[in-house]
């Protein structure tokens, strides 16, 4: 990748960066360049700390979604298998169950009782 020099960028040369210099010098005077300079240093410093926050908060990012990408791909299940379910009978017996032995079970099944509590009358009384 080419980068450019502020130099190359404003085209100038010792010369004109004298000039500018003298300027500066002219107008703030000596006592207001060490200011002047202390406070650029200030700004181009924090301005790097901040460009590196970002920086690290854009690796952070990128970082905790391969990771997540990691986790899903580990515990991704093979989607793969065949459609085809068993019973609960063919899982313990090996066989399907006839639908004379499904009519047997139900029969014998008990119906679930009543646990419906019933609704409770207050009397308001006045004191």
């Amino acid at each position: 990748m080419y980068t450019v020099t502020l130099l190359e960028f404003l085209n100038m040369g010792g010369g004109e960066i004298m000039l500018i210099m003298v300027v500066v010098l002219l107008l703030f005077g000596g006592k207001k360049l060490p200011e002047l300079a202390r406070g650029l240093g200030k700004g181009i410093r924090e301005f790097k700390d901040a460009s590196e926050g970002v920086k690290r908060e854009i690796h952070r990012n990128i970082n905790s979604v391969d990771i997540v990408d990691d986790v899903k791909s580990t515990f991704n299940t093979d989607t793969t298998t065949p459609a085809q379910t068993s019973s609960l009978h063919e899982q313990m017996y090996g066989t399907a169950a006839q639908p004379e032995e499904v009519a047997a079970v139900k029969e014998e099944t008990p119906e679930p009782a009543d646990t419906h509590a019933q609704p409770i009358q207050l009397e308001k009384k006045s004191i």
